[in-house]
């Protein structure tokens, strides 16, 4: 007869004791997280509130020097009740964690600005919704992206560095009114500066929309009087090229294509040294904005294409049709050094 003594309930893994909601939004709470925050984990809330969702893998280009590391220090902000984390569904294997602004995180940060807590667009429902949300997928992309970008400047030698990271979010804020950029960055390197409006294409909507856009992406040069590149990245190459006889007819069509310099990449290019770094060569430019060589180009190489808009000395505020809404001050993209920080890997 097989027995088994150790009741089921004792088998089972621990969750990590965190404070309840109420508990962590008390003054004796916060009064700990005083003396625990240093200021990498108060920038890694920053930009949770600012891109949603990161996921381990992410964390770990943006800040960390491992995995490991990361992990270490993701589990007290978990306990703390700075972040809160969700395991997506797969059909195969296990999805990374994936990190959100929690409650104690949010107060923080309202209180760190100067801010009341109640009104700085945070809700606790809708930060971890997003676990449900259909645009997962195509947010956490997005942040892979400029996380990757994240990473190469981290790289030692490094020559180019992001020094803008602008959410979804906040573009919609800003430019919403003519045109939703999934996200707004910069690229500095070798004394040459590209910034550019990133369209993350995850081959779900139709090819028509997708082109549509450069209409309003002139629109938004007219009336700002900045051209501004938009990048374009696909999934497949396959997609990348339909797309790109699509995009060719609607930039025929507008009354200034050179308002709107476009360039195109797609995820499956693997069969290129760096291909997963957005810096990489891995952008093709639509001839029908501008000449350029053959073959795929790095992203500083785009500066050198179109020179108009690679301002090498100066670093001015991103064009805006709208004043931005008041809320938390926005995150740099890269962490703050800090001692503190490097002694707690």
């Amino acid at each position: 007869m097989i027995t088994n003594p150790t009741p089921q309930r004792a088998l089972r893994g621990h969750l990590p004791r965190r404070p309840t909601p109420r508990a962590a939004t008390t003054g004796q709470h916060h009064a700990q997280l005083a003396g625990r925050l240093t200021p990498r984990d108060r920038w890694l809330a920053r930009m949770l509130h600012e891109h949603r969702v990161l996921t381990t893998h992410q964390i770990t280009e943006l800040a960390f020097p491992s995995v490991r590391a990361a992990n270490h220090r993701l589990l007290d902000l978990f306990k703390w009740r700075v972040v809160d984390r969700f395991q997506p569904f797969v059909t195969t294997g296990t999805a990374p964690m994936h990190y959100v602004l929690d409650i104690a995180g949010a107060v923080a940060l309202a209180y760190e600005d100067g801010l009341d807590p109640g009104k700085i667009g945070y809700r606790h429902a809708d930060a971890i919704g997003i676990a449900h949300s259909l645009q997962l997928a195509h947010t956490v992309g997005i942040n892979g992206f400029f996380s990757t970008l994240v990473a190469a400047s981290r790289h030692p030698g490094a020559r180019g560095r992001l020094t803008t990271w602008w959410s979804e979010k906040r573009c919609g804020r800003l430019f919403g009114d003519i045109v939703r950029p999934d996200a707004y960055g910069r690229w500095h390197e070798d004394g040459h500066r590209i910034e550019f409006f990133l369209e993350f294409d995850f081959g779900t909507e139709d090819l028509t929309t997708l082109s549509g856009k450069v209409r309003r992406y002139e629109k938004l040069a007219t009336t700002t009087g900045i051209t501004t590149p938009v990048l374009i990245r696909l999934p497949t190459t396959r997609r990348e090229t339909t797309a790109r006889q699509a995009l060719s007819t609607a930039l025929s069509e507008l009354d200034r294509a050179t308002l709107v310099p476009v360039a195109t990449s797609s995820s499956d290019l693997v069969h290129t040294a760096g291909a997963a770094d957005a810096a990489a060569a891995r952008w093709l430019p639509l001839p029908a904005t501008s000449r350029h060589p053959a073959g795929r180009l790095r992203l500083v190489e785009l500066a050198h294409l179109w020179p108009h808009n690679d301002h090498a000395t100066t670093t001015p505020t991103p064009p805006t049709t709208q004043p931005a809404a008041a809320g938390l001050t926005p995150p740099a993209p890269h962490p703050p050094s800090s001692t503190a920080d490097r002694f707690r890997r």
